[in-house]
Parts: C-alpha cells; structure tokens; sequence
C-alpha cells in the first residue's frame, strides 16, 4: 500500500520564472512532495520550455518527478519524466507511444470509475478523480466524493490522486478515504505564509489522514 504524498500542480501563471524558481525551492525543502506538474494554460510552447526548464533541476535535485500537463509531443522534447492528459488531450495509447515505456503518465478520470478503469487496465501509472472541492484553478467538469478513493483504494492497484480545491484544511480526509496522491496548486502557492508554510501544512494533513485511515 501507498502512503499518500503530495503532488504539486505549477501555479496556472509564471511570470516571474526566477521567483518561481526560489518559490519551487523553498516548497519543496519543506515536506514530502512527490511530483511536480507543469500546468501552463494558453502560453506558447517557449513559455512551457522556460517553466520546465527552471522546474526540472530543482525537482530533481530533491527526487521530485517533472510532469507535463497535455502535451505528450512537448514532454518527450523536454526529457519531463512524464505527462499527464486529459478525456479531450492525447489518448493514453497515444501518450505511451510518444513519451515510451519508462515514462509516468496520468490520465484524468473525473468522478467515473469507468473511465479509471479502462485506464488502468491499458496502463496507467495512475488516474485522477476530481473535483473533491470548489476550485478557482480550473473549470471543473464533475464533482467527485471521497467513497470513489475508498472503493478505488480497496480494489484496484493502480495509484489514484484525488484533484480540486484541496488545502491543508480539507485534505485529511482524502487521505483517509485512499488517495496516494493529492494534486495541489493554490493550496500551496496561495498560502498564507507562503509556498514552503503550504506544502508544511499540507504534509501534517497528510500525516493526520493517514494516521486515521491507519486506525
């Protein structure tokens, strides 16, 4: 079994690439973090090479994963560790033929073990349910509930990450249901006492959820 760990999304804007980059630092000296994807909406490829070009020394010094967001094509060009799609991005199929064996790749499932399922059984290295909360970061097509992580948890094997709106006052009980991951972005970087305070106080959520579920 997994412990759950925290799986950091970019914020949806970069403007400041050496900020961000001693933001990054800092965020991750402060607790466990398992991944790190770039999620740039509506820049141009240059603008995502820049990001993941500042992101991938820092990630990897501290064996965080580097995972693009969408782009498959652009990924495999980066050398990101892997990429994560969408039901509307590049097929899974598609994704694993362009980025190879070895890379990690993601699929987003919604609130549908259906969908989750039919990824997981062409591959997946994991599936994401969500949203669990309100979230500014991005249109939310579907609401998810914890008992899909638990349901997920008990009977497949593959990882699941739990998505949307998660903050380190909320996130205990995602652990406790079953998610291996929580994918968070303004949890983190919109804290009130910073990026580092945000991924601290993620983790002690964490901690607490897991300590529960242990229970």
């Amino acid at each position: 079994m997994l412990d759950c760990r925290l799986y950091l999304i970019t914020p949806p804007r970069l403007d400041d690439l050496a900020a961000f980059g001693r933001d990054l630092a800092a965020a991750l000296e402060a607790g466990d973090v398992a991944a790190l994807q770039v999620r740039l909406k509506d820049v141009s490829d240059e603008a995502v090479a820049a990001a993941v070009e500042v992101a991938t020394p820092i990630a990897r010094a501290r064996d965080v994963a580097v995972i693009l967001n969408d782009r498959p094509d652009l990924a495999a060009r980066l050398g990101c560790d892997g990429v994560h799609v969408g039901q509307s991005d590049t097929p899974y199929k598609e994704a694993r033929r362009i980025m190879g064996p070895s890379a990690m790749i993601g699929v987003t499932c919604h609130d549908s073990r259906h969908l989750a399922m039919e990824a997981a059984e062409a591959g997946a290295d994991y599936v994401a349910f969500g949203a669990f909360f309100p979230t500014a970061t991005k249109d939310a097509p579907t609401t998810a509930e914890p008992e899909i992580l638990s349901i997920w948890h008990e009977t497949m094997e593959t990882p699941c990450v739990a998505i949307g709106g998660i903050t380190a006052a909320n996130a205990a009980g995602l652990a406790t249901a079953g998610a291996d991951f929580l994918a968070v972005s303004a949890g983190v970087w919109a804290h009130a006492g910073g990026p580092a305070a945000g991924v601290a106080a993620l983790n002690a959520a964490i901690a607490e959820g897991l300590a529960a579920r242990a229970a």
